[in-house]
């Protein structure tokens, strides 16, 4: 028993570690994270795996407690409920998969949990999944490299575990050695805002002014796709349409901007495509952030006004004769929308938020960190825009 609290007392913290580490937004150490499941599988109890993968987790999501207590003007213990609560389904798999047993049984409960705090149902609040560090560790290897770092992970929780973390840690090395330059692609641009908690929320025309004077300075430069953040048009109605279409008149650019298209039931929250020739619906997003966007619950309690969630629809879109794959906020810190992407292979990643009530935290360098990773992993050019 007391051996058992020791290698506990030992465990717990190097997960924090790994997850503060990993999740910490910059992309070169985002292989920390692939050191977790060694921890996990070395856990002398359930309980011990329980702490050991809370540990990891709420040191990864460490930002969420402040982000969520500015975003709902609420006190910080609401942040701390929302906290616990994202991380309660990542902790009860590894708690419930874990076992004592060896031989193959615990690779194939680890790939059980990979599965599941990967993929929906569960999946929808999958944040920190070391599996997004394959794009450092591999990169441009495409799902082959995805692959690779399976085998890897699974490789960490059996017996000859050291030994695969000692070759992880010489990939992780050599990668930072050699490093990778993020792909732009030619003619696009993300613009970045910093308009706080204001974008989308101010309703006014001449906001919308100001982002097409932005918008057609870079036409200026030579741009033919401008991308702008989440909620950056706020409400799409006609009359926006008609301003942003004599904005553009005279233009050949081609505009991807975040808005709201609302229904009887709730609203889409969506990428737009605009030109001079008008505006449509690029792209619906597919996991709204649960609670805050995304209710489910509506559907029984007969309440609406919550944002729709498109699972599986949408994975790429085309526009400006380019296919791509569009992200939008959370989709971007969780791993199945990326994979049901790029299986119809993209030309490119195009991700969009709004993340003003992230500010003093690192929620925002993880995605864009994430989207760094994903991209060099598939070897896709990037296009980010962000409002901070």
């Amino acid at each position: 028993m007391r051996r058992d609290a020791m290698m506990t007392a030992v465990l717990v913290p190097l997960a924090v570690v790994a997850g503060v580490i990993g999740w910490s937004g910059q992309a070169p150490l985002l292989p920390a994270a692939a050191f977790f499941p060694l921890l996990w599988s070395r856990s002398p109890t359930r309980i011990a795996a329980a702490l050991v993968a809370a540990g990891y987790f709420l040191a990864a999501s460490r930002g969420l407690p402040v982000g969520v207590g500015r975003f709902f003007s609420a006190d910080l213990w609401v942040g701390l409920c929302f906290w616990v609560a994202a991380a309660s389904s990542f902790v009860l798999i590894h708690a419930a998969l874990w076992t004592a047993r060896r031989g193959w049984v615990k690779p194939a409960r680890y790939i059980m949990v990979l599965c599941l705090t990967g993929l929906p149902p569960l999946g929808i609040t999958g944040w920190a999944h070391p599996l997004t560090a394959a794009g450092i560790l591999f990169p441009e290897w495409g799902l082959w490299g995805l692959l690779a770092l399976t085998a890897g992970l699974i490789g960490l929780v059996i017996r000859i575990g050291p030994a695969i973390a000692i070759a992880l840690t010489g990939l992780w090395l050599w990668s930072a050695a050699s490093g990778t330059s993020q792909i732009l692609p030619e003619g696009w641009r993300g613009v970045d805002l910093e308009m706080g908690s204001s974008l989308g929320r101010d309703r006014s025309l001449q906001r919308q002014r100001d982002l097409i004077v932005l918008v057609q300075e870079a036409a200026g430069s030579g741009q033919s796709v401008v991308v702008l953040p989440e909620s950056a048009l706020g409400f799409w109605t006609p009359t926006l349409e008609r301003l942003w279409r004599e904005g553009l008149r005279g233009t050949q650019v081609t505009v991807v901007a975040g808005a709201a298209v609302i229904d009887a039931e709730g609203y889409d929250n969506v990428m737009m495509a605009i030109d001079s020739d008008g505006g449509n619906v690029l792209y619906r997003e597919r996991m709204p952030v649960p609670v805050s966007m995304w209710r489910p619950w509506e559907q029984w309690t007969g309440e609406s006004g919550g944002a729709h969630a498109s699972f599986f629809a949408n994975p790429v879109v085309e526009i400006a004769g380019k296919k791509i794959a569009p992200l939008i906020c959370d989709e971007q810190l969780v791993l199945w929308p990326i994979l049901h992407s790029m299986i119809y292979r993209p030309d490119m990643l195009v991700l969009i938020g709004n993340g003003w009530w992230t500010a003093g935290g690192n929620i925002v360098a993880i995605q864009r960190a994430s989207a760094k990773a994903w991209s060099d992993l598939f070897g896709v050019p990037l296009v980010i825009s962000f409002n901070t």
